[in-house]
């Protein structure tokens, strides 16, 4: 098995020219993924010079290592939403994701990006008859409230979609494609250069100083000074804002992608060429490929350093847990990448002793690091009414004891498992039905 992303095949990764750095811009963006290069594009498209840095290879955190799913999730229900934010935010929130998705394809189509962009839709498998009745409440809500083409599907006719008995039916909504992801990052990173804007990899950031509504940028190829800054670190935040750190948890997620299956098998398995996922704690998600040929499959890793192996195997287990004729099938990769958690669990947009944060995107950053970084950027346009948000309110809160290691990820894990397990041994009579 191969541990880089099957995705960086077909698009591999960019070392970016090396060029003296600017004393000075007007805004500086740290963190060079899709979050980062929306906010690149806006700024240097509204006339401002503008300078990206990131530590490692540009898009080489989880712009290239995702799924590649435009779901837009968000992880609370509509009722924890209102519980949480009040009706009016959760609404907006909710509507949001609609206006994010449409935008994203624009965008895709205006310039021109070949990333395998395809409006599929995503099925969603229930685990239980009363999982299966919550979907189709969900899919009703959608539909009147929002306009989106939503839908449950009884157990009955689940095999139109997905071939496995594993569901207990599911629910549709068509509003949600699949693309290749590092092809999307090329493409930006291509729109972003010839916009004007200055990325630079390999260029990690040692601390930022705020001093006369200015910042300094220290890198160690010398300091930047910058009008603005827009951090954009996600997943791949360091020490270099011991603030944001406290704040985003970084989580392992795992793809695997099996080798190439005969067409009659893809056929069988996934006739509607959609994307799935299902509701376990442990957040299992999985596609075809983008030619068709095999399946990545993906979940939560539950390791914090190193590369074991149980990892990679427990995957293989669910998808063969869901698709048995395809226990013991080769792999032709895994590999991990980190998404970046906090306690509200909703992306944010938001600001700390000048500085603005599009970040902690929980998961769901195809959609929403592309949209929260163009959303910051029209804000330090002075744009304001095109930079409003729902996702723009207050930080979120510092994690206890935290101070960047996920420490606490493997008993969080062992504990979502737990729940999974119990949540399959409670469903009596499914294999009969």
């Amino acid at each position: 098995m191969k541990p880089d992303p099957y995705w960086w095949e077909a698009a591999p990764l960019r070392t970016m020219p090396r060029q003296e750095l600017p004393p000075q811009v007007d805004a500086a963006i740290i963190g060079a993924g899709y979050a980062g290069l929306s906010a690149a594009i806006t700024l240097a498209r509204g006339g401002r010079t503008v300078l990206v840095l990131d530590r490692q290879r540009a898009g080489e955190g989880a712009s290239t290592r995702n799924g590649g799913i435009t779901s837009g999730n968000i992880r609370p229900s509509h009722a924890q939403l209102v519980r949480n934010f009040g009706m009016e935010r959760a609404i907006a929130i909710q509507a949001e994701g609609k206006a994010a998705r449409d935008d994203l394809r624009r965008f895709i189509e205006d310039e021109g990006i070949d990333c395998d962009y395809h409006l599929v839709g995503r099925f969603n498998g229930a685990l239980s008859p009363a999982e299966y009745d919550a979907g189709a409440r969900d899919a009703e809500q959608l539909s009147r409230d929002l306009g989106i083409e939503a839908y449950a599907v009884p157990r009955a006719e689940q095999h139109r979609y997905i071939g496995t008995d594993f569901y207990a039916g599911g629910s549709v909504r068509m509003d949600i494609g699949g693309l290749h992801p590092a092809k999307l990052h090329a493409g930006m990173l291509r729109v972003a250069l010839a916009a004007g804007a200055s990325v630079q990899d390999g260029t990690p950031v040692r601390g930022i100083a705020h001093r006369g509504g200015a910042f300094d940028i220290v890198t160690d190829r010398g300091i930047v000074k910058a009008g603005h800054l827009i951090v954009c670190t996600n997943g791949y935040t360091d020490g270099f804002d011991p603030w944001l750190r406290r704040r985003i948890v970084p989580i392992r997620s795992r793809i695997i992608a099996t080798e190439t299956l005969p067409r009659e098998v893809m056929e069988r398995l996934m006739a509607a060429r959609m994307m799935y996922s299902d509701s376990r704690e442990l957040s299992y998600y999985y596609r075809p490929s983008p030619d068709g040929s095999r399946i990545l499959f993906g979940g939560r890793d539950g390791t914090v350093e190193g590369e074991a192996a149980w990892p990679t195997e427990h995957l293989r287990e669910e998808l063969a847990r869901i698709f048995p004729e395809l226990a013991g099938v080769p792999l032709s990769h895994s590999w991990h990448g980190y998404v970046a958690m906090h306690r509200d669990m909703v992306p944010r947009l938001f600001r700390q002793d000048g500085r603005v944060y599009a970040t902690g995107f929980c998961g769901s950053g195809v959609v929403w690091a592309r949209w929260l970084g163009l959303k910051a950027a029209r804000q330090v346009l002075g744009d304001q009414a095109a930079g409003t948000t729902p996702f723009d309110f207050r930080p979120p809160k510092a994690v206890p004891f935290f101070r960047g290691k996920a420490w606490f990820m493997p008993l969080l894990y062992a504990k979502m498992e737990l729940t999974d397990r119990r949540k399959l041994q409670r469903r009596p009579g499914m294999a009969d039905r």
